[in-house]
């Protein structure tokens, strides 16, 4: 077992053969350098992929997940229509739409090829997905959740994987929102009342957390 030091005096500890790490949408739409005001969304891209990589040598369970719309948006809902930010351009072409480079993996974010590839056409990615079957037929009990943005994507999924009884733990420093308040907001809301929403820990802690399992402690 791995334990975590975590937010407010509290540890998380995982097994990682039944933990997955959610790598939330770290897509060339929200990441590319040429975005306007994603500053804060590419601050944890370093940070990230050593997570990943030290997640990856000690066996966990990695899952990307992506959002995207069809080029026909017939996946696209109502209230998504009203808020008419799927299919508008981009310098990498349509927002979010498949096929288009603005859909892609940012790069140094593309999975392996054993690795899955959760596409969604919503925030939860749990919606209308396979994540859930995934999850469950690899026994998976454990989630970190790491990605962007935090107030959507990243809290969406975590509040749909709390209903479905995972235990999850949130790096807060390896998400981030357009604005540093939501994101801010999202940390508070997590250990609002009595820690509804799980766990919080930087990714020092998580990444100290399995150093000494790797040493054989």
């Amino acid at each position: 077992m791995i334990q975590i030091s975590c937010w407010a005096d509290r540890s998380y500890e995982l097994d990682p053969a039944h933990s997955a790490l959610l790598v939330i949408d770290m897509q060339r739409a929200f990441l590319a350098e040429d975005v306007s005001e994603n500053a804060e969304l590419r601050a944890i891209m370093p940070r990230l992929k050593t997570v990943i990589a030290a997640a990856r040598e000690r066996g966990f369970m990695i899952v990307h997940t992506r959002e995207g719309y069809g080029a026909d948006r017939a996946d696209v809902t109502a209230a998504k229509a009203v808020m008419a930010y799927v299919g508008r351009p981009t310098p990498h072409g349509e927002f979010l739409i498949r096929g288009t480079p603005s859909h892609d993996f940012m790069e140094g974010f593309e999975p392996r090829e054993s690795e899955a590839v959760i596409d969604k056409a919503a925030f939860n990615a749990f919606h209308e997905s396979p994540l859930a079957d995934l999850l469950n037929e690899g026994a998976i009990t454990h989630l970190v959740l790491t990605g962007v943005t935090t107030q959507c994507c990243v809290h969406s999924t975590l509040r749909d994987a709390v209903d479905r009884g995972f235990l999850c733990l949130t790096l807060e420093d390896c998400c981030a929102a357009y604005r540093r308040q939501w994101h801010d907001a999202t940390m508070d809301i997590i250990q609002s009342e009595s820690n509804l929403f799980g766990w919080i820990a930087s990714s020092s802690s998580f990444l100290a957390g399995l150093t000494p399992s790797r040493a054989g402690a």
